[in-house]
């Protein structure tokens, strides 16, 4: 039973609440995610106009996403969470109303969509920053396991979901859904106390303070070592962007896409909800820094296999697809497991009047570093092909990530410590 996902924290009303809301809400904001890039095709029938979402939802996620992480070290971390989940909610169901009223003005509904991720990057620091007050600082690795299963599994449903709803019920049902589950965080938000930071006298807001928490990352070798080898993992490591060329070009698949497209985004999910649901073990680790080297040498090394069976595919097809799709079942498995040590070291090491801006640089992280990996991947592709372009991107994570560890050998030796550790439990 000790495999079996470590649920413990679900003790504690204030993370139960909102972990149960979140099962909901990510559906509705991942069937948002189908439903933007399908309406812009729909109005437009360019591509390009689609690859605008991706700059339009980007650019405002960083923006706001460190200047939440500022405000959430300054003001009541609660209030923060209230005031964003109403604007995601209020952009939510704006994007029904022009959906209802078949308004097909794609810069309209960019700039809504640009609104709604602005409010989810002031959203998510102030989300990050609370946990370690709301639950025991030895439950974090298995809170973050549990919130990044619900994340994982939401992104296997909620696309489901939602492209099977979009031809019977149009893009409006998906908002619509979105900004109604949305109402379960909300309570939940509510329900919690004041959450006021830990502030030092000099804590600054806005860019001064953005200017602060990078200049913290130097002084804090953990905390910037581990941004530092999610963005090698991230950059270096992720082939989506090859998946539309591989299903075509290597295993005979439709160019529109077609089940192996599908079944390698399903792989890659896949593995990471298979991880999460077995995640019993991570509140044992104590070594959480060379678990995190090792979780990413194993992330590598996934996809330096899947690249190379990519090259089996003329003469054992079925063998490659299967070794392929185990590849990046076992990769997605290592991310999360990365991740769920990643964003506890970066709860934990962090000062508490530091959270916040870690969280905003961290989500900055997340968001961009697969998007640059695209542009690196596809460019790489295409002037070789995608064996190279996946395996030699595996290999680059597996050298630069060990290069870190030998660089840094105080991120490799961090220990949790439990013991003394200062910290506070909001019970309800």
């Amino acid at each position: 039973m000790r495999l079996i996902a470590d649920t413990r924290p679900l003790k504690y009303a204030a993370f139960r609440r909102l972990w149960l809301a979140n099962i909901v809400t990510v559906i509705g904001a991942q069937m948002t995610v189908v439903a933007i890039p399908a309406q812009i095709f729909h109005i437009t029938g360019s591509s390009g106009y689609v690859g605008l979402a991706g700059a339009f939802g980007l650019v405002p996620l960083v923006v706001f996403g460190l200047w939440g992480g500022s405000l959430a070290d300054v003001m009541d971390r609660r209030r923060l969470l209230v005031i964003s989940t109403v604007g995601l909610i209020v952009t939510s169901a704006i994007l029904a109303v022009l959906a209802v009223a078949a308004v097909d003005n794609v810069w309209l509904l960019l700039s809504v969509f640009s609104m709604q991720q602005a409010f989810f990057g002031l959203n998510q620091p102030a989300r990050g920053a609370l946990l370690p007050t709301i639950i025991p600082l030895d439950m974090l690795p298995a809170a973050n396991s549990l919130n990044m299963t619900v994340m994982t599994l939401g992104a296997v449903v909620g696309p489901v979901i939602g492209g099977a709803l979009i031809p019977l019920f149009g893009y409006q049902l998906l908002y619509i859904l979105d900004a109604v589950f949305l109402f379960a965080t909300l309570y939940a938000v509510i329900r919690l106390p004041s959450l006021l930071p830990k502030k030092q006298p000099d804590t600054r807001s806005g860019f001064k303070g953005i200017v602060d928490g990078f200049q913290y990352l130097g002084t804090n070798t953990v905390v910037m070592v581990s941004l530092l080898v999610d963005i090698i993992a991230m950059v270096f490591g992720m082939p989506r962007a090859l998946f539309p060329q591989i299903a075509a070009e290597t295993f005979g698949g439709p160019p529109e896409g077609g089940i192996v497209f599908s079944l390698l985004f399903a792989a890659l999910a896949g593995g990471s909800a298979l991880a999460g649901i077995f995640s019993g073990w991570v509140s044992k680790v104590e070594r959480q820094g060379l678990a995190v080297i090792v979780a990413i040498s194993v992330w590598g090394g996934a996809m330096t296999v899947f690249g190379l069976s990519l090259e089996l595919a003329s003469g054992f097809w079925l063998a490659a697809l299967i070794i392929a799709l185990c590849g990046l079942a076992v990769g997605g498995g290592a991310d999360i497991i990365s991740s769920a040590f990643r964003s506890t070291m970066l709860q934990e090491a962090a000062t508490d009047d530091m959270r916040g801006r870690m969280q905003g640089v961290f989500i900055v992280v997340v968001a961009g570093g697969p998007r640059i990996a695209d542009v690196l991947h596809g460019s790489v592709a295409a002037v070789s092909n995608t064996t190279i372009a996946t395996a030699g991107g595996g290999i680059a994570v597996i050298v630069l990530v060990l290069t870190c560890a030998v660089i840094f050998p105080a991120f490799v030796k961090y220990r949790v410590e439990r013991g003394g550790r200062d910290h506070t439990v909001v019970a309800d």
